[in-house]
């Protein structure tokens, strides 16, 4: 496997503030890679920098093979590189397939693009990845009237419209019903397996993503304590200290 993502001394600051400082990542084609670490280690602003939301201070980021570290965040996702929020981003007052159809990436030109107008291959992908996800029965309910676990896999399905190589997931269980948690890895797993997405994931539940991943970073004080197998991470008295303090 080669790798897909790599941020070589990526160094992020806000005024006086450090939030990143010479951080090395790399997450090969098909993996599921977990980014973990304390409150305030860096771990969202990484995300940020990755998909663009925030230029880079010193380092370089590239996907694919390319060069993305002065790219903006539209022409990122449209190289398939996309990311979801620890707080969902739906828009509430609409419909589940509604959402959907709102996330396809536009195609063709002229009034059907302005107004908005589904093609019939959007619809059908709508319905099959709310299918995906298990919520094809609530389609036409309005996002807002799902569950906060609901709405997150909804979220989830609005990335996968558009068809992403690589999927950033920041916190993806956090405030969600311990029922649903095993559908949304087991939905993650899927994507993974199935649909050939690469996902590197921020998680702090520890079960959740030892169960996920097949190799960790530890971030804290916005530099990689360590990196490699779940266990070994785990495990490894710098993480312990810094994640766990001193228990």
């Amino acid at each position: 496997m080669t790798s897909l993502l790599e941020v070589r001394d990526a160094t992020k600051r806000f005024g006086g503030i450090v939030a990143n400082e010479g951080v090395s990542l790399s997450v090969r084609e098909g993996e599921i890679v977990g980014l973990i670490g304390p409150n305030g280690s860096g771990k969202t602003t990484l995300f940020n920098s990755i998909v663009g939301h925030h230029a880079l201070d010193a380092g370089s980021i590239r996907f694919g093979g390319r060069e993305i570290t002065e790219l903006r965040v539209p022409q990122i996702a449209r190289l398939g590189l996309l990311r979801t929020f620890q707080q969902t981003r739906v828009f509430r007052g609409m419909t589940g397939i509604e959402n959907m159809l709102a996330s396809a990436p536009p195609e063709g030109t002229g009034l059907a693009v302005m107004f908005g107008r589904s093609q019939p291959r959007e619809a059908a992908r709508a319905d099959d990845l709310l299918q995906f996800v298990g919520l094809y029965e609530k389609r036409h309910l309005r996002a807002g009237e799902l569950s906060f676990g609901q709405q997150k896999l909804l979220e989830f399905a609005m990335a996968l419209m558009r068809s992403p190589r690589m999927l950033l997931l920041d916190e993806p269980t956090a405030g969600i019903n311990p029922t649903l948690i095993n559908n949304l890895v087991d939905r993650l797993q899927r994507a993974n397996a199935e649909l050939g997405i690469t996902l590197l994931v921020i998680e702090h539940n520890m079960p959740v993503i030892m169960r996920l991943a097949r190799r960790l970073y530890c971030l804290a004080h916005g530099k990689i304590l360590a990196e490699g197998a779940p266990e070994q991470v785990q495990r490894d008295p710098r993480v312990l200290e810094a994640y766990l303090g001193a228990a």
